[in-house]
């Protein structure tokens, strides 16, 4: 009896049209049968975003032979939220893989990610999700170093699961030469000081341009900012979970008097 493939949905923040998710399709083609979503324009940086307020678009679209894929006027969130309930309809897909972003995802980066948000938003709904980032912003990235990491994360993604409420969160280094390896880590204690360039537009109206500067605070060797330093694959498990757990046991112990 022939094994069913599995069902994959590749998404991205970077576009359906960027050089990361052709290279994330092409990669998934092995492994089973893939269809694609994506936002019809760069969404970089839009975290969890959702559209709320004004119409969604969802067009079936054809860039790449065979492969199904939709271009969406939504954020990367509203992407997996519409291939779930209108794509598949309910049926879920045993993979949800987004990106390959262009620019590393790695420490507090996780957090403005929109390529790590349509992971997350992927394991919110039950499916096994990984997120993946190159540290290359150029439209011209080599991705060929990835791909067999990718399809081993993938492969044993789909035989073992994640725990619930976990996805991972992976990111490749920019090297030429050959990546030492895979390293699960924690997530680095970094944090962006940002600066806001004062401009002056044609109409003499004020804006701002916001720069800054990255801010690396943690010098553990048990980190994703190490491992990407040292040449290695960072894999760190992710959840979308919040709640500071070891912080219950202090709040308990005050005294809230109104």
């Amino acid at each position: 009896m022939t094994k069913k493939k599995p069902t994959i949905l590749v998404v991205n923040d970077d576009g359906i049209t960027a050089p990361g998710i052709k290279v994330l399709l092409e990669v998934m083609q092995e492994i089973g049968d893939v269809v694609v979503v994506a936002p019809d324009s760069p969404q970089s940086g839009m975290g969890h975003a959702i559209t709320i307020g004004k119409p969604l678009r969802l067009d079936k679209i054809s860039i790449y032979e065979g492969v199904e894929m939709y271009k969406c006027s939504g954020t990367p969130v509203d992407c997996v939220k519409l291939a779930v309930n209108k794509i598949f309809k309910g049926k879920k897909p045993d993979l949800c893989v987004s990106g390959i972003n262009h620019g590393l995802n790695y420490s507090i980066n996780v957090l403005y990610s929109g390529t790590m948000s349509a992971a997350v938003e992927g394991a919110i709904e039950d499916i096994p999700s990984i997120g993946f980032s190159l540290d290359d912003f150029s439209h011209t990235a080599d991705f060929s170093h990835c791909r067999k990491y990718i399809k081993a994360i993938a492969l044993q993604v789909l035989e073992h699961g994640l725990p619930k409420n976990t996805l991972l969160n992976v990111n490749f280094p920019n090297i030429r030469e050959e990546i030492k390896g895979l390293k699960i880590c924690r997530q680095a204690n970094a944090k962006w000081f940002e600066e806001f360039d004062e401009r002056v537009d044609p109409y003499n109206r004020e804006y701002f341009w916001m720069t800054g500067k990255f801010q690396l605070n943690d010098r553990g060797e048990d980190t994703d900012a190490f491992a990407i330093t040292h040449g290695y694959v960072s894999i760190v498990p992710t959840q979308f979970d919040m709640t500071a757990h070891h912080a219950i046991p202090e709040l308990n112990s005050w005294s809230f008097e109104v």
